[in-house]
């Protein structure tokens, strides 16, 4: 009997939780199987290790507590991979030798995949001089040109791809151009922006007053504070991006700002962290503790969280010390502070199955008691674990309980800490669920809106038959069980019904009992207008939040996948297939294709490559590649590259990367010019012959459109549809938690 209550839930197990060796060999066989592999690697840090890994797997019993993915899919694995989500990265010196050095730091954190967040502020302004070398600095978005070209030739343990955040301070002289930059499609696409707002800039705004932008004492020129905070809502009104993170609060709130001062955050913004900062995350399943559903006795068991999420922190305190770091120096942060995330998962589902709608002032006031209750048990389990193993090595009680957090905190809970200290420094966030709330049934992801009640997924069989699946939201699914084809309570809501208010007030009232930050996505109506957007972000100010993250789907951002509620299970896309990846397609007897003359300057005979495509799912698709020249220098490399690429398309899925890959690639001794181009590689060369090809047979929808973190690139689409999952191939990404996310899959751009 599977413990899998929906068919994607076990393929998401499948592709990303349950261990397999190298070779493909299946090394569990059942659900069962992960979780005990999870609890017996997290007792290993008890004293009675046996005990303590039975408690821990009646907590992961039944998708109850719901560690992150990286925690999921490697805990007691022995691979060489952290079991940390978040790091911010240390503090960049303003010198070519120290850039680098963060330079290599990086790409070592990505290696193992941990997703990283920097702080640009520190670096000059463009222009400003260098001394010594009489020079001018090139600024800090030319240094993030470099991050980006390294993050993208990384691939992240599991087969994700890097992703990183950027941050720069609202006064810093060149965050106007930081503020447009990733309106250049090709532009920093591995990165999330945020401006790193300040108390005095918003006290600036409001009296529509002077704003100076400064770097190392000195002001390099003045603006008014209204028209820079028009500037960054244009452009996040019409790209989505930056975000606004409110650092003076974060700072203020924190438990730990008498030793650290924090400039950035993880890439989905809800780990504000320090320099050298790591966090790990997890979440409770509050959809799972919800007793007698859709009646009037219906309730959060208020006993069973407390047990649950003192169990869940011993949990994640433990992963402290079993889990590897990329560098050392994030070893010793995360040990001498100790912190862990923990956060909800669910949350909108438990509030249908109370009888409640999302956004409703009953919902606010019930979010704010469920997260206050979160908040107290996390806070004294960690103190227990303070009075049996030791608080975090740096606490210091008085300057600990200053802070805005433990100000706003329960008197017992303070008096608690005072006595006895505690063992995690930070101990709540609300981070982005996407996969895991796929893995534990389609529950709502973190405390977002349900999504969508329902919709139909096209699933490819290895057999080249089709079925189609349709895949219901947890609430959704519990009420058609319970109640049949009868129509949906009216308190059923989803994200595309909301005003965005509703969902300002949602944040505000679960970021009260946070003391880290929260991912969330406010979603707004394309004919929302100007003003109206700009209050939203007025509002998460007003009420609190430390931060702001919204989507407003237009031109240029893309559209989120329209469903329609009247619809018990409306059809996403007719072209949404879901290509297993486990073999490569079979070659048909014939194929069709096309081949390509390349003339490289300085070299006595061409290139020919040639491409053949297949038709999968109505689409045509690149199948094989052959690359020929007479010139025996080529010979290897073009051989070999023929046979890699080749496997790469029969694998199916968005194969598009391997052209942003080929096109990164450069020659040491030097490029050349191409038909008034300048290309820097022969590689680099083929890659745009590929690119041609792709937009040929329509699958990319244009030059530069190929590189599989441009959110353009999700956009294309068959017959006006959404295009597919870079990762699975479903033609099923949606803004979820500020980030394009496969519903299909939970693949996320953001790491």
């Amino acid at each position: 009997m599977s413990r899998f209550s929906a068919p994607i839930a076990e393929q998401i197990w499948d592709m990303k939780y349950r261990l397999k060796a190298a070779d493909g060999h299946i090394e569990e066989q059942t659900v069962e199987d992960t979780w005990r592999r999870i609890a017996r690697a997290l007792a290993q840090a008890e004293t009675d290790p046996v005990a303590w890994e039975d408690k821990f797997y009646t907590a992961l019993d039944d998708f109850k507590f719901l560690p992150a993915g990286r925690i999921t899919a490697g805990a007691g694995t022995g691979r060489s991979v952290t079991l940390f989500n978040c790091f911010v990265m240390g503090t960049v010196p303003d010198s070519m030798g120290g850039i680098f050095d963060m330079l290599k730091e990086a790409a070592l954190t990505m290696q193992q995949g941990g997703g990283i967040g920097y702080d640009f502020s520190t670096i000059r302004p463009k222009g400003a001089a260098v001394h010594g070398v009489a020079a001018d600095a090139s600024g800090p978005l030319s240094f993030m040109d470099v991050w980006d070209a390294m993050c993208r030739t990384i691939m992240s343990a599991g087969s994700r791809r890097g992703a990183m955040m950027a941050t720069m301070r609202c006064d810093h002289p060149d965050i106007e151009d930081f503020i447009t930059a990733k309106q250049d499609a090709a532009r920093l696409r591995m990165f999330n922006l945020s401006v790193l707002v300040t108390d005095p800039f918003m006290d600036a705004v409001h009296s529509d007053g002077a704003w100076d932008l400064v770097f190392d004492g000195k002001v390099y020129r003045t603006v008014q504070a209204r028209d820079l905070w028009n500037r960054i809502m244009r452009a996040t009104y019409d790209y989505a991006e930056p975000g606004v993170i409110f650092i003076d609060r974060i700072n203020a709130a924190n438990n730990l700002s008498y030793v650290e001062t924090i400039a950035a955050t993880n890439p989905c913004g809800e780990q504000p962290l320090p320099p050298y900062g790591a966090c790990l995350l997890g979440s409770i399943n509050l959809a799972k503790l919800v007793s007698d559903p859709f009646t009037g006795k219906a309730t959060l068991d208020k006993g069973a969280l407390d047990d649950l999420v003192r169990v869940a922190v011993r949990m994640m305190d433990n992963v402290v010390d079993v889990s590897r770091f990329p560098l050392d120096a994030q070893a010793q942060e995360a040990q001498a502070k100790r912190r862990i995330g923990l956060g909800v998962t669910g949350l909108a589902d438990a509030l249908v199955l109370t009888g409640l709608r999302y956004g409703s002032d009953e919902a606010v006031a019930q979010t704010d008691i469920w997260m206050r209750a979160v908040a107290r048990s996390a806070y004294l389990a960690s103190v227990d674990l303070a009075r049996e193993k030791g608080a975090f090595p740096l606490f210091e009680r008085d300057a600990f309980l200053a802070s805005g957090t433990m100000q706003a905190m329960d008197a017992d809970v303070r008096a608690a800490v005072s006595e006895h200290g505690i063992r995690n420094a930070l101990l709540t966030s609300i981070a982005p669920t996407g996969t895991i709330s796929l893995y534990a049934g389609n529950v709502s992801s973190g405390i977002e809106p349900i999504f969508a009640t329902s919709y139909t997924r096209k699933v490819l069989q290895k057999d080249g038959s089709r079925t189609e699946e349709v895949v219901e939201d947890y609430a959704v699914a519990l009420w058609r069980q319970m109640h049949g084809d009868t129509p949906l309570p009216e308190h059923v809501v989803t994200a595309q019904n909301l005003a965005p208010m509703d969902h300002v007030k949602m944040q505000a009232a679960a970021q009260k009992w946070v003391d880290s930050s929260i991912s969330k996505t406010i979603n707004c109506p394309e004919d929302i207008s100007f003003d109206a957007f700009k209050d939203v972000y007025l509002a998460a100010w007003d009420m609190g939040c430390k931060g702001c993250t919204t989507y407003r789907p237009n031109d240029v951002t893309g559209s989120v996948l329209s469903v329609s509620e009247a619809d018990p299970a409306p059809q996403a896309s007719q072209g949404a297939d879901v290509v297993y990846l486990a073999d490569p397609f079979d070659r048909p007897d014939a194929l069709e294709g096309h081949t390509y003359k390349l003339k490289w300057p300085g070299s006595e005979h061409a290139i020919y490559v040639t491409i053949n495509d297949t038709v999968i799912a109505g689409h045509r698709r690149p199948f094989e590649i052959f690359i020929n020249s007479k010139n025996m220098e080529h010979y290897a490399w073009t051989v070999a590259l023929t046979r890699m690429i080749s496997a790469v398309f029969r694998r199916g899925g968005d194969v598009s990367f391997v052209v942003e890959e080929l096109k990164a690639v450069f020659d040491p001794r030097g490029g050349a010019w191409v038909q008034g181009q300048y290309i820097p590689s022969i590689l680099a060369a083929i890659g745009g012959v590929i690119e041609q090809h792709l937009v040929r047979i329509g699958f990319i929808g244009g030059a530069g459109l190929g590189l599989k973190a441009d959110p353009q690139a999700v956009q294309m689409a068959v017959g006006g549809q959404p295009a597919s999952c870079p990762s699975c191939g479903a033609f099923e990404m949606v803004m979820i938690e500020g980030c394009m996310t496969c519903r299909a899959c939970g693949h996320s751009k953001c790491g």
